[in-house]
């Protein structure tokens, strides 16, 4: 347990010493936040679907969110190429241990993201229900983070260089966030990507946001959570595993 809580709190240290990443990790979410919520809108509100912005905002924390953990896979590769890895392997505890303080560690700086996302979106015009809305909504937070956290260590301890890294998780991360319903409603969408945002392990994680935010969940919040929460434990669990098979 000494060695989880050491990890992560280093990884929490990392993180919030480099004043630019914190910045440019929220750059994106901003952007979207601002340009597809007053530019969307108007033409939202005419399709008779309320307030754009209360509906977006919750994709937005997500986006913030899973950037951000599995981004934190690719510091193993950092470590790798410069030697901290060996270093940390070296020491005398397993490596499931060193996988789970990371990656705990990864999370709670990702959910760190997510709310201050909340927080500057609450100034451009964004309202919860309540402040247990907001305690349930950082469930779901934690649990996303814990997802993709431990998806980038996966993918970070089979890369070997930072290009492939990047390409990967481009060609993942994308495709996810933007068939998971964060931009635009679930209901009466064509059959194929209805079945596509079903089988979308981020529409769970949206859905269960705005569920807890703004009461309204397309798949129920029993749901959201119970899929978010079995596929957060079997994904660390195989990243635990090809964390121990990293080779220094």
């Amino acid at each position: 347990m000494r060695t989880i809580y050491i990890l992560w709190l280093r990884q929490i240290k990392r993180y919030y010493r480099s004043k630019s990443r914190i910045i440019g990790s929220l750059g994106q979410p901003l952007l979207f936040l601002l340009a597809f919520g007053f530019g969307f809108g108007p033409i939202f509100q005419k399709a008779g679907q309320g307030n754009y912005l209360q509906f977006l905002t919750p994709g937005i924390i997500a986006m913030s969110i899973i950037f951000s953990a599995i981004f934190s896979g690719i510091e193993i590769i950092f470590d790798r190429q410069f030697g901290f890895l060996k270093e940390t392997l070296a020491a005398p505890v397993s490596r499931v241990s060193i996988m789970i303080g990371r990656t705990l560690g990864g999370a709670t700086v990702s959910t760190m993201q997510g709310l201050i996302v909340i927080g500057i979106s609450m100034l451009v015009g964004f309202r919860f229900n309540s402040l247990l809305s907001l305690l349930l909504a950082l469930l779901f937070m934690l649990l996303i983070a814990l997802l993709f956290t431990a998806l980038g260590t996966a993918i970070g301890s089979l890369m070997q260089d930072f290009h492939g890294f990047q390409l990967i998780v481009n060609f993942l991360i994308m495709p996810l966030y933007f068939l998971s319903g964060a931009i635009f409603p679930l209901q009466g969408l064509p059959k194929t990507l209805t079945t596509l945002a079903t089988i979308n392990p981020l529409s769970y994680g949206v859905d269960g946001l705005r569920g807890a935010l703004l009461g309204t969940a397309h798949f129920g919040l029993l749901i959201d959570f119970s899929v978010l929460s079995g596929l957060s434990l079997i994904v660390i669990m195989i990243g635990a595993y090809l964390f121990s098979k990293v080779q220094i």
